[in-house]
């Protein structure tokens, strides 16, 4: 059995950069969406694919297909752990991934993040990942319905990701798969704009798959497109029928890393890079046409900032300090407009609480329903920050003496 692709990636319209990026390389597909700030979570997609698509098994003599490709996501969560370690300007980035193997009428997927892989058969959608994330934690506990979990502002904090601890849960499963199945793998750039209903829907009534993966983009794009989107489409067709892998035209091939084509087979480790901006003379009238609107959103958006805005709170980071600061309105600048102010700024470094898997999302804005909320999560980042530390402390050693206080001398046995 071989796959049919389809593929689109894009940078959303909030965004500055595009830190997801997707493989396909029939039989090895992947999703992988970056984080860390614009050039970090670019580095930890990249470096996880690269690392993916060197190791990952490709035909039955690689060994048994659902082991190995978990062991090679481990090996790809040290690659991104060790980069992060030694260039300073890139510590704390990390990256989601979500990949699937197929061979003998079967597909092992494995999976780590908020990521997800969805299967359509017979025009009904299933999901086969787990997000791991702190919403989906309180689902499982009962603290929340799948409905409120699909618009709580902490729904995108991860519990788990490649490049945050050397030991990571990778989730592994093996699924039967059949002519006529059509699977879905994205980012939650799509998932958090667009419900599965309506992806369910755009899957049905598109049947090539890289009409489908540029519907799907387009439709989380018009919901608002908070998030880089990136959606691959993978139809199961007999061996007999074309299997084309056709990545869109912001994705290039990555390059092969220094040594790897002496070490393995080149692969395909399709990446996506920013379209280039066509430069051309503009009317005078058109600039006014333009120019026009632009002043009144402007002024909207004035009103709407001191209606509304000034009544939300989220926790992001002082850019003078590099603290956890509390911030009156929403982490969004829309036409170079502040929509936030910073309240009060704590004594909590943001690179320490950044390296737990809870607060990942400090650098876009934890958002709250209060402020009193709000000071309920700065509270929460000192006491994780206290425990680590207690948990750090050396033992004294049983019946060690106890070094002496306030300028005594220590006595001679």
């Amino acid at each position: 059995m071989r796959f049919r692709a389809g593929a689109h990636t894009d940078v959303g319209r909030v965004r500055e950069g595009n830190e997801d990026g997707f493989m396909a390389d029939d039989p090895l597909f992947a999703v992988a969406d970056g984080m860390g700030g614009h050039q970090g979570g670019e580095v930890a997609s990249r470096l996880a694919l690269e690392a993916l698509g060197r190791g990952a098994p490709r035909s039955p003599g690689d060994g048994d297909p659902s082991g190995r490709l978990a062991e090679v996501v481990r090996e790809a969560n040290l690659a991104v752990l060790e980069k992060a370690s030694t260039d300073p300007a890139l510590h704390g980035m990390g990256t989601t991934l979500t990949a699937v193997v197929a061979g003998d009428q079967r597909i092992h997927l494995a999976h780590v993040g908020d990521s997800r892989a969805y299967l359509l058969r017979d025009g009904q959608l299933r999901r086969l990942t787990k997000d791991h994330t702190v919403v989906e934690r309180m689902v499982e506990q009962g603290r929340l319905t799948p409905e409120e979990a699909e618009i709580h502002p902490q729904r995108s904090i991860l519990t788990n990701a490649l490049g945050v601890d050397a030991d990571i849960r990778v989730d592994e499963a093996t699924h039967d798969i059949r002519p006529g199945d059509r699977l879905l793998l994205c980012s939650d750039g799509l998932t958090g704009m667009v419900g599965e209903e309506e992806i369910a829907a755009i899957l049905t009534d598109n049947a090539d798959p890289q009409v489908a993966a540029e519907a799907l983009v387009a439709a989380a794009n018009e919901a608002g497109g908070q998030d880089n989107i990136t959606a691959l489409v993978l139809d199961a067709v007999e061996d007999d029928e074309s299997s084309v892998a056709r990545p869109s035209a912001t994705t290039r091939e990555a390059p092969t890393p220094p040594g790897a084509a002496e070490a393995a087979p080149r692969r395909r480790d399709w990446q996506r890079i920013p379209a280039e901006p066509q430069r051309r003379r503009i009317p005078a009238r058109i600039v006014l046409w333009v120019l026009v609107p632009l002043i009144v959103i402007a002024a909207g958006l004035w009103a709407v900032k001191e209606l509304f805005v000034d009544n939300q709170w989220f926790v992001g980071i002082d850019e003078e300090t590099g603290n956890v600061a509390l911030y009156r309105g929403i982490p969004a600048e829309p036409l170079g407009i502040s929509l936030a102010s910073v309240v009060e700024v704590s004594d909590i470094a943001a690179a320490e609480v950044r390296r737990f898997p809870a607060w990942r999302g400090l650098e876009d804005g934890i958002t709250a329903d209060s402020r009193e909320d709000a000071e309920n999560i700065i509270r929460q980042m000192a006491a994780d920050l206290e425990a680590q530390r207690r948990a750090e402390e050396p033992t004294p050693r049983e019946g060690a003496e106890e070094k002496p206080r306030d300028g005594a001398e220590e006595q001679n046995p």
